[in-house]
């Protein structure tokens, strides 16, 4: 009983350092994505004409809900969409907590889990504030995978055939947003091996699964379609052509994407000179990755539970995904940004799953080499990201420095040049308009007495 409670102990204990991480690093005042969202939503966050429109999904419908809230009870104070990233990530925890509890993961193996989940190597998603309904959109992921591997495993609680039918509605209609994809992509192969697995009538029911996660995706891309890119990239030439003239490229910025997960972006670019450390870690990573999918297979792991497998496909193909949507800026450190650390942790914590699940039966039938490899796999990734956690908690203090002089910025926008405003909120800095921008958004903000112009936040 004692260690059932540690499951939830843990997620409310990195809930709690996120928390005093965001207060530690930032303060109320937009910046960069915020610029947009004052200029297009505020000041009337209930107007009809901003919710009705034809790329309506894309734009992620549990935001607006986030914005009313926001403007009706706090003033606009882009702490609250911070915290709210908090929690949600604390939901995740609690997601993982509930499977882990459910399979018997030693207290060790969680705290590992618990480590990467929280690690900062996510700060830029946690300091952000506008990507909150992302960190939801990974603790709905997470849930369902749950509820899935319940049902598969013969655990079922009741209603989890209902939810199971109606969370890929929920999630990818209303919370997703554009992570939507590798989420459904993932739930339909789930739901295609395991309706190939099943040889009685239960199969049927997996078939109907899958279809569920592919209406709402179906439903998302006609929704996408309307929708305008508005990016400036650097590249002017179809990605075939680029892949020709420059393979090294994508097979660099490929790699080098993986070894974000040990070592964060920003960490990893102070410590290392050349490409080869990059690079090292990234195919261990690799690595790491074909010996989880292995032994799955291998010792039919997926037969008992699919959750760990499921896991590892969705960090695997989100590495995919940002090379294939990303390599437009031409820079092949762009994977290791931190805002794609939410994404490919899934599959760490796959891994990591996978070797708790069978560290045991290794031990039990004398296979040292697996009980090596899972062990240091897992002292790897925890010695990376505490190491990255730890820098990040030394840079609090100047992130929060930062913050501070852009809302002292902000409160005389009115004397500042747009050259100023385009430098101190880094609102696409490489567009004319940028200041200007800046400029509008922030006049709405003083008008109605949001953000930094709230009477408590002078005082």
């Amino acid at each position: 009983m004692k260690r059932k409670y540690l499951y939830g102990l843990l997620p409310l204990l990195g809930t709690i350092f996120g928390l005093w991480y965001i207060f530690t690093a930032t303060c109320d005042g937009i910046y960069t994505d915020y610029v947009r969202l004052v200029n297009s939503y505020l000041p009337d966050v209930w107007n009809p004409a901003a919710f009705f429109v034809p790329d309506v999904l894309t734009r992620i419908p549990v935001n607006y809900l986030g914005r009313i809230l926001n403007v009706s009870f706090f003033g606009y104070n882009i702490m609250f969409d911070r915290v709210l990233g908090v929690l949600a990530l604390g939901l995740s925890g609690l997601a993982l907590g509930s499977y882990c509890s459910r399979r018997k993961i030693s207290p060790g193996w969680f705290g590992a889990l618990m480590i990467v989940l929280f690690s900062l190597n996510k700060w830029e998603m946690l300091v952000n504030g506008s990507g909150w309904a992302h960190f939801l959109s990974f603790a709905c992921f997470y849930y369902h995978y749950e509820v899935m591997d319940r049902v598969w495993s013969g655990q079922e609680k009741k209603y989890d055939r209902i939810r199971l039918l109606l969370l890929p509605f929920f999630t990818t209609l209303l919370v997703a947003g554009p992570y939507c994809a590798i989420y459904s992509v993932t739930v339909i192969l789930a739901c295609g091996l395991m309706f190939l697995l099943k040889k009685d009538d239960s199969r049927n029911r997996w078939g109907l699964n899958g279809l569920c996660a592919l209406i709402p995706l179906l439903l998302y891309l006609w929704s996408n379609a309307y929708a305008v890119e508005d990016h400036a990239a650097p590249a002017t030439v179809p990605l075939l052509v680029q892949l020709r003239d420059t393979p090294g490229f994508f097979l660099r910025f490929f790699v080098k994407s993986f070894s974000s997960m040990v070592v964060g972006g920003e960490q990893a670019e102070e410590m290392f000179r050349t490409n080869a450390p990059y690079l090292i870690l990234g195919f261990l990573v690799i690595l790491l990755y074909l010996l989880a999918l292995w032994v799955n297979l291998r010792y039919r792991l997926y037969e008992k539970t699919v959750l760990p497998v499921v896991l590892i496909v969705s960090g695997g193909l989100n590495h995919v995904l940002i090379l294939l949507s990303r390599w437009i800026f031409l820079k092949e450190n762009y994977g290791l940004s931190s805002r794609y650390a939410l994404q490919f942790q899934s599959g760490i914590l796959g891994i990591l799953l996978t070797f708790a699940l069978l560290s045991k039966q290794w031990k039990s039938k004398g296979k040292p080499i697996l009980q090596i490899a899972a062990w240091g796999a897992c002292a790897l990734f925890l010695a990376g990201n505490c190491y990255t956690t730890y820098t990040e908690i030394k840079k609090a203090p100047y992130r929060r420095d930062n913050y501070e002089i852009r809302a002292e910025l902000a409160l005389n926008f009115e004397t500042a040049t747009d050259d100023q405003l385009r430098a101190g909120f880094e609102y696409r800095p490489t567009l004319a308009d940028s200041g200007a921008k800046v400029r509008s958004a922030l006049t709405i903000l003083k008008e109605n007495g949001y953000s930094v112009f709230r009477d408590d936040f002078k005082r």
